[in-house]
Formats: structure tokens, C-alpha cells, sequence
């Protein structure tokens, strides 16, 4: 019995041991992306200012909802560090909902971010996920207590306009990103709403804004955004709604949201997530 138990303690000292080993080596490796993220702007690009003549020629909702959010002479954003709470789905079921923490890192010249989190499915038990955009190559990975992969998808087209299209529907929570001069391009649609065009490198993404009466972003929407299923990508419409503004230096940001697919059957929201903390680097 002795020698079972000893056994027993020596492989469950093991599995601690790998886990740390891939807990550290899943930490270095986000480290790394980060700081591709923050080394591909240029240091010496002048610093610019928000301004009320950067909007001329702009879609009337999208000029309304600049002028709301941002304050004249506000600095452009160049990287942002947000913390975020919620939920996500993992599985389409009533109970397929678990929580998560997360960071998040972004960039926007050039345009990119890399989100982290922990989601917790069972004590003691850990899903860790990173979707990133660095130097407009998307990526995607998970894993259980980052040793046992399910999922691992990286540098197909697919995956980084999906990741553009995330970059672009988030920037509301670094909305300097939205201006002519970050690369936006806005077409009108209607009194309400507005599409941003943005490209990065070989990819072109779209989105369809749509104001509240307040001016302030509501809802995004894409016709087509690449969803995974069973191992290939399928055009999806999607959308996401932002909520709960308040302002966080000088800027109008939403705290909430909610993001889903919207599939022959209904909707299927799969993220639901709150800023807690956010701090920007101009």
C-alpha cells in the first residue's frame, strides 16, 4: 500500500510539474506576441490630436457619434490595456456557459490585439484561450490547463479577417481607432447607421455601425463573418451589441457587450463580458 500511495503522489507531483512547465510556457508565448504587438508601430510617427475637421466628409451618424465620444484635442490612442469579465459558451447547451477573466492588449497602428483568458468549467480545472491579430496574422489557440489542446488555428486567411473583423467591431473601447486617419473608411447607409471599411495588409473587412439616438454605437453587424464549423470556416452573419457607456479618459466607451452568430435557428450569443479596467498608452 505504501509503495501504491508513493506511486500515486509521484505522478500527481508529475502532472503539477507539467502543468506549471506549460502554465509558464503558455505565458511566455503570449509575452512574446505582446510584444510583437507594441514593437510594430513606428516610435517617431508624430503625435497627432483629435480634431473636429478630421470628420469633414464623413457619414452624418458616424461624424455624430465621433463628436459624442471624443473630446476636441484628445490623443490618439495607440496601444490599450483592458481587463474584462463575463461569460462565454462552450458548448450549445443550457448550461454551456462559464465564466472567464481576461487581458487584453491592443494596438492600432498597425491594428492588432491579443486577448488571454482563463475560463473556469470546474474547480481547479482551467481553459485557457488567446485570439490574437500581430502584423495581420490571426490566430486562435485553447487548451486545458494548457496542456491538452482543442484548438490550434493560425495564418489562414480566414482567421485573420475574422480577427480583423473583432478588431474593428471592439474599437468603440479605443474609438480614436474609427477615424479617417487610422485607416477607417465610412460610407453612409442611412440616417441611423454607417458602414466602416478597414483593411491590413491582404485583408479587407466590413462592418455596419448602427447609432442610438444618442448618437453612441449600438450595434455592429457583418453579413459574413468566418465561423468554424467542424474543422472549415463558413460565412456567417454576426453581430455584436455594446451597452453601459461611461467615460474613461476623455472618451465615451461602452463597459458591455454582447456578441452572437445569427443562424437559420436564431440567434446564438456565445460572449457576454464587461470592461473592468481600462488604460491607454498614447
Amino acid at each position: 500500500m505504501k509503495a501504491a500511495a508513493l506511486a500515486g503522489a509521484v505522478v500527481v507531483l508529475g502532472l503539477l510539474a507539467l502543468v506549471a512547465f506549460r502554465e509558464h510556457r503558455w505565458k511566455t508565448e503570449g509575452e512574446r506576441l505582446v510584444a510583437q504587438l507594441r514593437r510594430a508601430g513606428d516610435p517617431e510617427a508624430p503625435r497627432v490630436r483629435f480634431t473636429g475637421a478630421q470628420l469633414e466628409g464623413l457619414p452624418a451618424p458616424a461624424a455624430r457619434y465621433l463628436r459624442a465620444v471624443l473630446r476636441e484635442g484628445q490623443p490618439l490612442v495607440r496601444h490599450a490595456r483592458l481587463r474584462q469579465t463575463g461569460q462565454f459558451l462552450v458548448r450549445p447547451a443550457e448550461n454551456g456557459w462559464v465564466p472567464f477573466e481576461a487581458v487584453q492588449e491592443v494596438s492600432t497602428d498597425p491594428a492588432g490585439f491579443v486577448w488571454s483568458a482563463r475560463m473556469r468549467v470546474a474547480p481547479g480545472v482551467g481553459i485557457l484561450v488567446r485570439d490574437a491579430l500581430v502584423l495581420g496574422r490571426g490566430s486562435m489557440v485553447a487548451s486545458v490547463l494548457a496542456v491538452f489542446r482543442l484548438a490550434d488555428v493560425s495564418g489562414t486567411p480566414e482567421i485573420a479577417e475574422g480577427a480583423l473583423h473583432r478588431y474593428l467591431a471592439e474599437a468603440s473601447w479605443f474609438p480614436t481607432a474609427l477615424l479617417p486617419s487610422a485607416g477607417v473608411v465610412w460610407t453612409p447607409l442611412d440616417d441611423a447607421s454607417a458602414r466602416a471599411t478597414l483593411t491590413l495588409g491582404a485583408t479587407t473587412v466590413s462592418l455596419d455601425f448602427h447609432f442610438g439616438t444618442d448618437g453612441l454605437v449600438q450595434r455592429v453587424f457583418a453579413r459574413e463573418r468566418a465561423r468554424e464549423v467542424e474543422g472549415r470556416f463558413v460565412p456567417t452573419p454576426w453581430q455584436g451589441r455594446w451597452s453601459d457607456y461611461a467615460e474613461r479618459d476623455g472618451m465615451m466607451i461602452p463597459l458591455s457587450g454582447e456578441v452572437e452568430w445569427l443562424l437559420a435557428q436564431g440567434a446564438q450569443p456565445y460572449w457576454r463580458g464587461r470592461v473592468t479596467e481600462v488604460a491607454y498608452d498614447r
